[in-house]
């Protein structure tokens, strides 16, 4: 059964064998063994699993869907999604999402992941999108440009700085500038607008 499952706990398991404590030394034997990988404490896929993955060419699809299962809820946004649209030109060396709890970081089989918390408010932007059995969970273009400004906006107190982001620009529609201004405007702070606007006239 878990050999058919995206990700899988000791829960989902309940109903062939009760006894938690057995399950997490059966667990224990098979990530050893390298039959089971562990995602992230208590959280599993099995490589048969991984294996079909793989060989459907669904790697990339998957990682993504992981990123929303490892922590609840958020969105793969800042440089992962920046560098899908050419807002930046260097390749992301870790998934980068935004969540609502604290700070976290996990290293699994498919890469390391990074999240960082921004406050309800600024929880949107985003869109849920199914690609085949998984659903994923990614900030627009602007969502995402505003929300790698948003994070170093303590940093980005010159044009000097914010000049060399080296953040192109020319990736954007209008109507994605239109929308960063929104949450510019949501999001309240004097050094917010003028990143903003330092940001057009470099």
């Amino acid at each position: 059964m878990a050999g058919r499952l995206p990700v899988f706990t000791l829960d989902d398991l309940a109903s062939i064998e009760s006894d938690k404590h057995y399950l997490r030394i059966l667990l224990s034997r098979y990530v050893k063994s390298g039959t089971v990988k562990r995602l992230k404490k208590g959280l599993y896929v099995t490589k048969e699993y991984v294996d079909t993955v793989e060989k459907s060419g669904r790697v990339g699809a998957y990682a993504e869907f992981l990123a929303a299962v490892l922590y609840t809820p958020s969105y793969l946004s800042l440089e992962y999604v920046m560098h899908q649209h050419g807002l930046i030109t260097e390749s992301p060396v870790v998934v980068t999402a935004v969540g609502r709890k604290k700070t976290a970081s996990f290293s699994t089989p498919f890469g390391a992941y990074r999240y960082h918390t921004i406050r309800p408010a600024l929880f949107n932007g985003f869109t849920s999108r199914r690609d085949g059995d998984y659903l994923i969970f990614r900030a627009s273009a602007a969502k995402a440009l505003f929300d790698f400004l948003y994070f170093r906006k303590n940093h980005l107190a010159s044009a000097d700085a914010i000049g060399e982001l080296r953040i192109n620009l020319g990736a954007l529609q209008k109507s994605d500038k239109g929308e960063l201004a929104r949450y510019i405007e949501l999001e309240g702070s004097v050094r917010m607008k003028n990143i903003f606007t330092t940001l057009w006239k470099n």
